[in-house]
């Protein structure tokens, strides 16, 4: 895409006049512009080569792309390396919010080092155009993949994901959740859509577009909450205070989901209006009532899950997960271990612990995270 410096119009890239105004629309050399075979320095890494168009959204569109390291420095001679690039639309660049959420998600991505959080390799500007580096993910996204399960089930009592398989994807969930929030970073859009499910079974946590980020500027919304109706906790359709609990309601919709093949809200003639009201005025329905199979403890802990006050709620990730590891007798996994040792991990940092304390607590830290990272393919 590119702007007609005439009228403002979005043209098409290979286009050469402007089809509103008839603009003759700026030559720039291929390589100076953010599209397929552009060259990107990067800082520290080298540079990313620019590839075909993966996706696209309202905010703009993501590349493929291969990170080449410099061959001078620290990493030279280590192979090209499969990287996203998300490139902010042109026509958004003098709009002041989005520009700003564009940076709040680099900013937020920064932060995070987790193995169920995509990877944050640098944020690029060029030829005034922005772009996010981050890692490609080989894999597709949650909600597609209920949607297979769901086309695939055999019985209609039985639960959309295998039950194990849900869990599975679910602790990694609740594991990036934690150590996200002890950083002090809410997501505020965490669905099936932003949960990316690499060929391997690790899943990917992506899309802070909208995460709120200690000391980062709030932006007007426009009257309208930032988030995706059918998964937002109650304090969020208001407008109200969130914390961790706000974003452990929204897994715990998607946790129904994959149990269920529907989300607990959202009704056929529903719209996004429609479908906050009910967060705010309807009970869940129990899982039971939609799999016969389900245990029924789990409404138990659903209905806690997503109870209307958060103060009802799971306080955390960790203590979630926990609990539906008691409640239905699991047996504990490597996996599990791991997150919660890196949610620890996360909370040292948060805490300043690490920095502050002697270096034989110091070492016990870092171990704590070696022996975590270990449970997981990076």
């Amino acid at each position: 895409m590119a702007v007609c410096v005439g009228c403002k119009s979005v043209v098409v890239e290979r286009a050469n006049f402007c089809p509103q105004c008839g603009t003759r629309l700026p030559l720039e050399p291929p390589s100076s512009r953010l599209v397929n075979g552009a060259e990107v320095p990067m800082d520290d890494w080298g540079k990313v080569v620019l590839g075909d168009v993966i996706g696209q959204g309202g905010m703009g569109l993501v590349r493929r792309g291969w990170l080449y390291h410099d061959p001078h420095g620290p990493r030279a001679g280590k192979a090209p390396h499969p990287v996203a690039v998300k490139i902010l639309h042109p026509a958004l660049l003098g709009r002041r919010r989005a520009r700003e959420l564009f940076l709040r998600e680099a900013v937020a991505l920064e932060r995070l080092k987790h193995p169920n959080i995509v990877h944050f390799f640098g944020l690029v500007e060029q030829s005034g155009q922005l772009a996010i580096v981050i890692e490609f993910v080989e894999g597709t996204t949650l909600d597609r993949v209920i949607a297979q399960h769901l086309r695939e089930r055999q019985h209609p009592d039985a639960p959309a994901l295998p039950f194990m398989l849900a869990w599975h994807y679910f602790a990694q969930l609740l594991g990036a959740l934690s150590a996200v929030h002890h950083l002090g970073i809410i997501h505020r859009d965490v669905k099936p859509a932003n949960i990316l499910i690499r060929t391997d079974g690790i899943v990917k946590l992506t899309d802070f577009g909208i995460a709120r980020v200690p000391q980062s500027a709030v932006f007007d919304t426009g009257g309208m909450a930032p988030g995706t109706g059918a998964y937002m906790a109650p304090e969020q359709v208001t407008g109200g205070e969130l914390d961790a609990r706000s974003d452990l309601y929204a897994a715990a919709i998607v946790l129904f989901e994959m149990l269920t093949g529907v989300t607990p809200f959202e009704a056929p003639g529903r719209n996004e209006i429609m479908t906050r009201t009910a967060q705010l005025e309807d009970s869940p329905p129990p899982v039971t009532a939609l799999v016969r199979s389900a245990p029924t403890v789990m409404d138990v802990l659903l209905a806690r899950a997503l109870a209307k006050d958060k103060m009802h709620r799971y306080a955390s990730g960790i203590e979630f997960g926990d609990a539906i590891e008691r409640a239905l007798s699991l047996p504990p996994t490597e996996g599990w271990r791991a997150q919660k040792a890196l949610a620890r991990h996360a909370k040292a940092i948060s805490e300043m612990v690490v920095m502050q304390a002697p270096p034989e607590q110091r070492q016990e830290a870092d171990q704590l995270r070696t022996d975590a990272m270990t449970a997981f393919k990076m």
